[in-house]
């Protein structure tokens, strides 16, 4: 890597898509097994082997597997909702809830007994699920899109979600730096509720409108949840949110902003690819994002970040280090000390200015990659001051820019997305943030549809 930002301003658009709630082993742990673990262009890549394994209730070894996408159910893997609140992710790393600050080494070895613990809890799940199939993994041909983005661009094997916990907070760290201690989306929704606004803090979109540098927000078929999250999105002119085709149309005129943010459908019929949603249905968004992207007037200008805001429970082999910045002085919820990163998520980059077969990761000691430096990457791009001390330690991700001429080949040619066989167990459970999208609109947060 690295920390060359030179061709970094070459780009006037930055696009980040973020979907729901997958570990990069669960997505990308087998891009480069049958590789030896190297990418095209001969880069390790902290993959998979196969052999990784967690305990079971018995104490027995159950090993990570390969999901067979061409089985019924396959693409609503691991088939239940699996832990994401912050006590089920501390479960899972250290095999118990309650975590001493500072916290010891993580095993990672909590994965298969947290699940099980869950099916009791859960609705929508799949007949015959067992706690063994939450180290079931998906091999590239099952994920054609997604994996040959990664091997055709770049993929990061070490970008981790800020925060060990759920999905608003860390969402709030990717445009804010900083969730104000929280670290459920109960206590995010309380938030709302009471102060008309979910993070009462600036916000990246706010940063940019200060210094007269455009930006725009899509969600899918609903208005984007997003604008409900901090005053100056609340606050923005309408013309700052759209829907996805909106974001089509304007990939095609030549018209997209400085920074854009792509939300998925948020239903369980949608395409966020959360747990237990149609994880085939992402990959036709990803795709439809690339082709919009890659074929509009900007393509040469514009890099493109896909990432995930949460693990969400999924089996990661990886430890999350420690030594992240507190990003305030907020008071950490159930005693937190925000000094530790998140699990690690899939994130891969794309933009014709990368290699082919890139792995894009910080030298060995360095503060990681996390969502903060998508933050830290508008700040170094457009001169924005950081937004709290964690996107200011944070790494940018200009460095992944390293072609002088931009490339004209197409890595998804003749890609098609994968449909999935079988119904989906969760069709008709209302889905977690589709209820915090509901209530939002209830408060008058968000406009009704």
């Amino acid at each position: 890597m690295t920390s060359d930002t030179t061709l970094l301003h070459q780009m006037d658009h930055l696009v980040v898509l973020m979907l729901e709630n997958r570990s990069f082993d669960n997505m990308l742990g087998f891009l480069c097994t049958d590789q030896g673990n190297r990418s095209p262009s001969g880069q390790p890549v902290e993959g998979l082997t196969g052999a990784e394994s967690n305990p079971d209730g018995n104490g027995s070894k159950v090993t990570v597997f390969r999901i067979d996408q061409t089985q019924p159910g396959a693409y609503f893997m691991p088939g239940s909702v699996p832990g994401e609140e912050y006590h089920r992710v501390n479960n899972q790393l250290f095999g118990t809830q309650q975590v001493s600050s500072p916290a010891p080494a993580a095993t990672n070895e909590g994965f298969v007994t947290d699940f099980a613990e869950m099916f009791p809890t859960r609705r929508g799940n799949s007949p015959g699920v067992t706690a063994a199939d939450i180290m079931g993994c998906f091999p590239p041909e099952a994920l054609p899109v997604l994996s040959r983005l990664a091997q055709g661009y770049a993929v990061c094997d070490h970008w981790y979600c800020s925060v060990p916990t759920q999905t608003m907070p860390n969402r709030a760290f990717a445009l804010a730096g900083t969730s104000q201690g929280l670290v459920s989306d109960k206590a995010c929704m309380a938030q709302a509720k009471a102060n008309k606004v979910m993070f009462d803090v600036p916000s990246i979109f706010g940063r940019l409108s200060d210094k007269n540098i455009d930006w725009r927000i899509y969600g899918y078929n609903l208005e984007p949840l997003t604008r409900a999250d901090f005053p100056d999105t609340m606050q923005a002119d309408p013309g700052h949110f759209g829907r996805f085709m909106d974001f089509k149309n304007d990939a095609a005129g030549g018209s997209l902003t400085a920074f854009t943010f792509l939300e998925p459908a948020w239903k369980h019929d949608g395409n966020s690819q959360h747990p237990n949603d149609d994880v085939s249905s992402g990959e036709q968004l990803i795709l439809d994002v690339y082709n919009a992207l890659r074929t509009g007037p900007d393509w040469a200008k514009t890099l493109l970040v896909i990432t995930y805001d949460e693990h969400g429970g999924c089996y990661d082999h990886v430890p999350p280090p420690a030594g992240a910045t507190p990003p305030d002085q907020s008071e950490g919820e159930a005693g937190f000390d925000f000094t530790r990163f998140g699990v690690r998520v899939p994130t891969v980059l794309v933009s014709p200015l990368i290699e082919r077969g890139t792995v894009f990761r910080v030298p060995a000691g360095s503060v990681p990659f996390d969502h903060t430096s998508v933050l830290k990457t508008i700040e170094e791009r457009w001169g924005v001051d950081p937004l709290t001390a964690r996107d200011a330690a944070a790494p940018g991700i200009g460095g992944v820019l390293t072609l002088d001429k931009p490339r004209d080949d197409n890595p998804l040619k003749g890609v098609i997305a994968p449909v999935a066989k079988g119904a989906n167990p969760a069709r008709g459970v209302t889905s977690h943030l589709e209820a915090v999208y509901d209530d939002l609109v209830a408060e008058r947060l968000l406009p009704g549809d």
